[in-house]
């Protein structure tokens, strides 16, 4: 029984900084690189890059939409051709910079408002799944365990889909995530975040807010690098994994 650890990364910007990549990046077997829309710039993304192949982990494009005030989780509404070529350019752009460095990237996760739309509406994800399909078709697209718009968007494209779960955050009963202005939507006791974790690997399931059980088949976890307990949870998550006999592999 194994499980790939990913975290959104990179989401530095300026003179702002933005999570705890440095200290997260050993604990982690797949990156999630911003590319510039959402957060991110060149320098941050030149030394993400560098510091994921400094520690083997996989390296994957974090296309968001172009919010850099609301940190790409206002919904905003754009066509399916912006949508397409917005994803496009910024899988390149980390591609380019994973190139520089002498590796190539293994998948694509969208970010925030982006991927929680493309979740529900099979329009938006396919134009996801073009622009990513455009660049290389031998990338994987992540996505919300349990999406089938996500899920069919990536066969249409003859891409492989990979469900995504999440430790430090909390379900609703359809399997969409808590919004995060909602009090408790976010998990920051690392010992919670473990336990949730192991449970999505081994009983395939999570508790939701209103206490039902919600399916959750998935493949990659994430922990997010801006949560203030992000370096405690992973530390507790690989250690919680490892004791219940689960592998940390990368995708």
């Amino acid at each position: 029984m194994h499980i790939d650890l990913n975290c959104d990364m990179g989401e530095s910007f300026g003179s702002y900084t933005i999570g705890a990549d440095a200290d997260m990046m050993p604990l982690i077997t797949s990156a999630n690189i911003a590319a510039g829309f959402h957060a991110g710039d060149p320098q941050v993304i030149d030394r993400t890059v560098a510091l994921a192949v400094q520690h083997s982990v996989a390296i994957g494009a974090h296309p968001g939409l172009p919010d850099l005030v609301g940190f790409g989780r206002r919904n905003i509404s754009c066509t399916p051709d912006e949508v397409e070529a917005m994803v496009l350019y910024q899988v390149a752009v980390v591609a380019g910079f994973a190139q520089a460095h002498g590796t190539t990237l293994t998948h694509v996760k969208p970010h925030g408002a982006l991927y929680n739309m493309a979740a529900q509406d099979s329009t938006l994800a396919l134009a996801i799944a073009h622009g990513v399909a455009r660049f290389d078709q031998r990338l994987a697209l992540v996505g919300l365990s349990g999406s089938q718009a996500m899920q069919q968007a990536a066969q249409a494209t003859s891409l492989r889909f990979v469900p995504e779960a999440f430790p430090d955050r909390r379900y609703n009963a359809d399997g969409t995530l808590v919004s995060r202005r909602t009090p408790g939507a976010v998990i920051h006791d690392p010992a919670q975040a473990a336990a949730q974790a192991v449970m999505m690997v081994q009983e395939q399931c999570a508790i939701a807010l209103d206490g039902t059980r919600v399916p959750i088949a998935a493949e990659t976890i994430c922990l997010h690098g801006d949560n203030p307990a992000a370096v405690e949870n992973a530390r507790a998550l690989r250690q919680t994994l490892q004791a219940a006999g689960i592998e940390v592999k990368r995708l």
